[in-house]
């Protein structure tokens, strides 16, 4: 009984975790083509980064203020790793889907 528990919550916090990471990427990225304008210098992985870091660090704080956790140090240091993935996903991951896409719709022809 107890591992049907623990693969019931494995699974949920798990799912729950991918879906706040999407909504993460999707708003680093909206974030990013907006402020990347600002800082035409510098560049764009740079500031996605430091977006999506930034991003993830707030919707932690969030977080722990609605449920009323107090807000640890090994909080923020997971929410600025989180945030490294999720600036990679942000960079990478559109590029990569839409060559993997490409790729799947010409191989049918």
């Amino acid at each position: 009984m107890e591992y049907t528990a623990f693969i019931n919550a494995l699974l949920h916090y798990g799912s729950l975790l991918l879906t706040v990471m999407a909504a993460l990427v999707f708003a680093t990225t909206i974030i990013v083509e907006v402020v990347k304008n600002l800082f035409p210098r510098v560049p764009t992985n740079f500031v996605a980064t430091g977006v999506a870091i930034v991003v993830t660090v707030l919707a932690a704080f969030i977080l722990c203020g609605v449920m009323g956790i107090p807000i640890l140090w090994y909080y923020i240091a997971g929410a600025v790793i989180l945030g490294i993935f999720v600036a990679y996903a942000a960079m990478f991951g559109f590029d990569k889907f839409k060559a993997a896409w490409e790729k799947w719709k010409t191989a049918g022809k």
